[in-house]
C-alpha cells in the first residue's frame, strides 16, 4: 500500500445517453443523466486512480459515498469525472470526486473505497451467493 497516496489522480468521461437518464434509471421522469450514473462515473474515476498502484492481486471496493447533484446534463453531452485521493488511513482510501459537463461542475462529493485481497472476496461473494441461490430454491418450493 506503499504506492498509494494523496495527490494520485484520474479521470474518465463518458457520452449522456438516454440509457443514463434518470428516467431511464427509475429516479426521475426527466431525461437528464442520472445522479445513479454520474455517482457510477465518479466511482469508476476513484478505482482508477488508485488500480494501478496496488499489488497483483489487490483491488478495491466502494464502501461510502456522499453526493451532490450541482447540475443538470441533457442527452449527447459529454460529462467528465475526476477523483483524486486525500487520504489514506490503512486499507481505507479516502477521494474527492467531482464531476462536469461543457458548461457547468454537475457533482462534487467524497468516496471512500477499501483495499481487498481480491480471490479472498470473489470466494466469501461465491460462498454468499450460493446461499441466496439455496434460499430462493428452498422460497420457490415453499410457494409452489
Amino acid at each position: 500500500m506503499e504506492n498509494i497516496h494523496s495527490g494520485l489522480v484520474a479521470e474518465t468521461s463518458e457520452i449522456v445517453t438516454h440509457a443514463l437518464t434518470a428516467a431511464s434509471h427509475d429516479s426521475g421522469l426527466v431525461a437528464a443523466y442520472s445522479t445513479p450514473a454520474m455517482v457510477g462515473l465518479m466511482e469508476t474515476a476513484a478505482y482508477q486512480a488508485t488500480q494501478p498502484h496496488l499489488p497483483a492481486g489487490q483491488t478495491t471496493v466502494g464502501v461510502e459515498i456522499h453526493i451532490k447533484h450541482l447540475a443538470a446534463t441533457p442527452v449527447g453531452a459529454r460529462v467528465r469525472a475526476r477523483a483524486e485521493v486525500t487520504q489514506v488511513e490503512g486499507a481505507m482510501i479516502h477521494y474527492k470526486v467531482e464531476a462536469w459537463d461543457a458548461v457547468d461542475k454537475i457533482g462534487e462529493g467524497t468516496h471512500v473505497r477499501f483495499v481487498v485481497d481480491a480471490e479472498r472476496f470473489y470466494k466469501r461473494f461465491e460462498t454468499k451467493r450460493a446461499k441466496m441461490t439455496l434460499e430462493n430454491q428452498d422460497n420457490d418450493h415453499a410457494s409452489g
